[in-house]
């Protein structure tokens, strides 16, 4: 299954505040969930506003996916968030 990929105003804002090596890791990443078979990094969430995240590098995008059967998907970017120290309480 194909997925369209729609970047949300918030999350185009957060990516275009990065460096561009970082910017084009992200966007090549992300190009890539189009491809059901190729999610790789990528973990769903329990009892967290969006579906899905996605970890590249020290960052994390955060996604829903629409994956009803019959229906074309969609994968709506939400969050794009930098994570510096990973410990117990991050997702």
């Amino acid at each position: 299954m194909k997925y369209e990929i729609n970047w949300q105003k918030k999350a185009t804002k957060q990516l275009l505040k990065l460096q561009i090596s970082t910017q084009k890791r992200i966007t090549v990443a992300v190009q890539k969930l189009a491809d059901s078979a190729a999610w790789t990094n990528v973990r769903p969430m329990v009892n967290y506003q969006y579906s899905h995240r996605l970890r590249v590098g020290d960052f994390r995008v955060l996604f829903d996916a629409n994956t009803t059967p019959g229906e074309p998907g969609e994968i709506r970017i939400l969050d794009v968030q930098e994570v510096r120290k990973r410990d117990d309480q991050t997702y």
